[in-house]
């Protein structure tokens, strides 16, 4: 476990919280970390080789709102089908794009 992950660990646990604030700051935690999977399952964050320079950067900010826009738009599909769905029909990828509230 990382130094990080020790002390957010750490910091939630030593806290003189009520049940409810306990509880939202777990699943504030947890938010993040299933933020972090989607984006590593949907997208291969994890797998990608851009390491130095800006250019991991600037594709997580290319990532955030493209997640955001297929989760938005997804309907009934899974984030990860919403995408498929987008890549195979441009039809699919301008509603996406376009009104991703419908």
């Amino acid at each position: 476990m990382g130094k990080i992950s020790r002390e957010t660990r750490y910091f939630i646990s030593s806290a003189a919280l009520t049940p409810e604030r306990a509880a939202t700051a777990v699943r504030s935690r947890w938010g993040i970390k299933s933020l972090h999977w989607v984006l590593d399952v949907v997208f291969k964050e994890d797998q990608s080789r851009l390491r130095r320079g800006h250019g991991a950067r600037n594709m997580a900010l290319v990532r955030r709102p493209a997640f955001n826009m297929l989760r938005a738009g997804k309907g009934k599909r899974s984030i990860k089908a919403a995408r498929k769905a987008a890549g195979w029909n441009t039809e699919t990828l301008k509603a996406i794009l376009n009104d991703p509230l419908r």
